[in-house]
């Protein structure tokens, strides 16, 4: 994927965004999201934030990965 870049066409069923070493994917629907989670998750790529937008008709699901080294721990922040 390239660097700062928005892959949204109009036949994409979710939204992907790159910015540095995170990939930030929306989705429309809350069923996408166990999908996305399925397939975006791999030894260099970990589910960094879940984040449900607005509550209307149009909500929306972000969830975030985060690229990093085989080695590198992601350490989540609790609020």
């Amino acid at each position: 994927m390239k660097h700062d870049t928005v892959y949204n066409k109009p036949d994409n069923q979710v939204m992907v965004r790159t910015r540095g070493n995170e990939i930030v994917i929306i989705c429309d629907r809350e069923d996408q999201t166990d999908q996305v989670v399925k397939r975006m998750t791999t030894d260099t790529c970990k589910l960094a934030g879940y984040e449900e937008w607005d509550d209307d008709e149009d909500r929306k699901w972000i969830l975030t990965f985060l690229v990093v080294d085989k080695d590198q721990k992601i350490v989540p922040h609790l609020n």
